[in-house]
């Protein structure tokens, strides 16, 4: 995905709010994006606990923190996708961990294999929410809504040709959800991260 030389003005505006300390950016941000960082997270955990823990987690990073993100190198969605997945698989990690060493059912084969699939599921939502729009918009409409090219198309106000190169372009991003050493792989997920 290309980076842009000058990033969006809502993300730079937010990111310098947030330096600032301003409570009210926090909230802002926490309002467009929780549901995001939700989703994500317990998408990777498999538990509402632990998805509500790590999304406290994602904010309380950010508001103590505010200089890690930069928006020079990518979309403040990017970044908060990569900052769920990242924490969310180290949680992941220290629950089985923890449970394991307590006699807890499985083995260390059983828990790298779960973190492996976590991670891959983590690197998926992370490759979509990288996406540009009108690839995710596309993708989103034919899984979630189930819908063919055709009718992506007509939803989209798009060639039919269009809506097919989206989706085949968005679908091969994700195709490399299991590639943990490809490029745009988020810091700290893949494999066994």
């Amino acid at each position: 995905m290309p980076k842009t030389d000058v990033p969006p003005r809502w993300d730079r505006t937010m990111q310098q709010r947030l330096a600032r300390g301003e409570a009210a950016a926090l909230g802002e941000l926490y309002d467009r994006f929780a549901s995001l960082v939700h989703g994500l997270a317990h998408r990777v955990v498999g538990d509402e606990h632990a998805a509500d823990a790590v999304t406290r987690d994602v904010f309380a990073h950010v508001w103590e923190h505010p200089d890690s993100y930069d928006p020079a190198q990518e979309p403040l969605r990017t970044w908060l996708a990569a900052l769920t997945s990242r924490l969310a698989v180290r949680r992941l990690r220290t629950t089985k961990t923890a449970a394991l060493a307590r006699g807890g059912p499985g083995t260390a084969e059983d828990l790298e294999r779960t973190v492996r699939h976590a991670s891959v599921a983590a690197r998926a939502d992370y490759i979509v929410q990288s996406m540009p729009a009108p690839l995710r918009a596309a993708l989103e409409l034919a899984y979630f809504q189930r819908r063919d090219y055709r009718r992506t198309a007509a939803d989209l106000g798009v060639t039919d040709d269009e809506a097919r190169r989206r989706l085949r372009l968005g679908l091969q991003l994700l195709a490399t959800a299991h590639d943990t050493g490809a490029p745009g792989a988020p810091p700290g997920v893949g494999g066994a991260a």
